[in-house]
């Protein structure tokens, strides 16, 4: 029987969080929000990342998205402020909430999706998580991203028992329960979830240098 990690996810709205209260819980990884559209960024951001770092909590940053905005500019002001908050260290996660469609037609929403996500894997080298619902997704707002890894919210269903929408197989990460904050779990090791994130890219000229 696979392992399943604990974790749970906070924005702005949690205010001033105790990463080391929740390491002490069994909390092993955590996404924290960055920024939304093209102008908000989340104050607690960069307190939250190094908390996370410092607790020794796998770390995730997600971005809110906007499908009315431009999503290139989105994703360069997400990396940006993750690079202000200390950067990407491997293993790092980078997720996409995917959850409204600004009163955009599914196909639209989709299309923002994917040009976000390939702008951010194009810069940072790390395929975004995509956290989105069930009805949400069966509405065909996620067309094309079966190729992510899916953050399904579904709390009416069982801890690791979501239920999954097209156009994905299986899940990633399963948001089971929105309070007291919400939780999440991973089903696999540590070792497996941190395969997702953020890997440095080796520098050509050492490389040259190991192949003398």
């Amino acid at each position: 029987m696979l392992s399943m990690l604990r974790g749970i996810d906070v924005s702005n709205w949690q205010g001033a969080v105790d990463w080391g209260e929740h390491a002490d819980d069994g909390v092993a990884f955590a996404f924290a929000k960055a920024t939304e559209g093209s102008t908000f960024t989340d104050r607690w951001f960069e307190r939250n990342w190094t908390g996370m770092r410092e607790n020794w909590i796998v770390c995730g940053a997600y971005h809110f998205a906007r499908p009315t905005g431009d999503p290139e500019e989105q994703a360069r002001r997400f990396l940006g402020t993750v690079e202000r908050a200390g950067g990407l260290r491997h293993g790092d996660l980078l997720a996409l909430d995917l959850e409204t469609a600004d009163r955009l037609p599914p196909r639209k929403v989709a299309r923002f999706a994917r040009a976000w996500c390939e702008a951010v894997t194009a810069r940072a080298g790390v395929r975004p998580v995509i956290y989105t619902y069930l009805s949400f997704a069966y509405e065909g707002n996620c067309a094309g991203l079966e190729d992510h890894p899916l953050w399904i919210a579904a709390p009416d269903h069982p801890t690791g028992r979501p239920e999954i929408p097209d156009p994905w197989n299986r899940w990633t990460i399963h948001q089971y329960s929105h309070k007291p904050l919400d939780r999440n779990v991973f089903r696999g090791t540590r070792t497996q979830l941190t395969s997702l994130g953020y890997r440095p890219r080796r520098r050509a000229g050492k490389r040259r240098d190991r192949d003398r």
